[in-house]
C-alpha cells in the first residue's frame, strides 16, 4: 500500500519533473538505497538518468556554517549538507519531505539567514505536496 506522499511524489514526478531540470546528490543516492530490495531498484533507476550535484569543498563549508549558526541540529550534517549544495549549486527549488530539519517554518528563516550571510541565494524549500498545491507559472 502506498503512502499518501508516496502518491503525492509520483504525481509530482509525472507532472512536474518534466517541466524542471532536476539534480541529485550522492546524498540522495545514498538515501535511495534504504528499504525493500524491489523499490530500492525502482528508486535507483528512476534516478539514473538525473545530473549529480558535486559534493565541493564550499558545500561542505556552507553546511558547517549552517550547524554552527544552529540553523539546522548538530546531528543534522546530512541534512545542512543537502541545503548546502542546493545553495552552492544554484537550485532555485529543493525539493524535500524532510519536514523535521528542512521544510520546518520555524528552520527555515534561520536557515535563509545563514545562507544569505555566507553569500549565497537560499533556494525555496518545499515538499512535492506544496509544488502541486502551487499554480505551475509561479514556481521559479
Amino acid at each position: 500500500m502506498q503512502t499518501a506522499q508516496q502518491i503525492v511524489t509520483a504525481l509530482w514526478w509525472q507532472e512536474y519533473r518534466p517541466l524542471c531540470d532536476v539534480f541529485v546528490s550522492g546524498l540522495v543516492d545514498n538515501e535511495i538505497k534504504q528499504g525493500d530490495n524491489n523499490a530500492v531498484r525502482r528508486r535507483q533507476e528512476a534516478v539514473a538518468i538525473l545530473p549529480r550535484m558535486q559534493i565541493t569543498d564550499e558545500a561542505d563549508a556552507l553546511a558547517l556554517r549552517l550547524l554552527q549558526a544552529h540553523a539546522l541540529p548538530r546531528n543534522a550534517g546530512d541534512d545542512a549538507l543537502h541545503v548546502a549544495l542546493a545553495a552552492v549549486h544554484e537550485m532555485d527549488i529543493l525539493v524535500t519531505w524532510n519536514c523535521r530539519h528542512i521544510a520546518n517554518s520555524i528552520m527555515e528563516p534561520k536557515i535563509v539567514t545563514t545562507i544569505v550571510e555566507a553569500g549565497y541565494t537560499p533556494p525555496l524549500i518545499m515538499t512535492p505536496e506544496k509544488i502541486l498545491k502551487a499554480p505551475i507559472g509561479e514556481l521559479p
